[in-house]
């Protein structure tokens, strides 16, 4: 019940941020961390092609 009452406040209260700036503020955050992963996977991906090409004699491509 405590945790309704409080969430119950915030959605009431207008001082700061509203909603919608919370929806687009999250939105934000959402496409920034995809986009990190993109690329991280895309590093990691290539790093674990290397270390099987090393593996295996092989130069690594990169």
């Amino acid at each position: 019940m405590k945790l309704l009452t409080e969430l119950n406040r915030l959605l009431k209260d207008e001082d700061g941020l509203t909603m919608v700036e919370y929806a687009v503020a999250g939105g934000l955050i959402a496409v920034g961390v995809a986009a990190a992963f993109i690329t991280l996977s895309e590093n990691i991906d290539k790093q674990i092609i290397c270390i099987g090409q090393i593996i295996l004699g092989a130069e690594c491509a990169s």
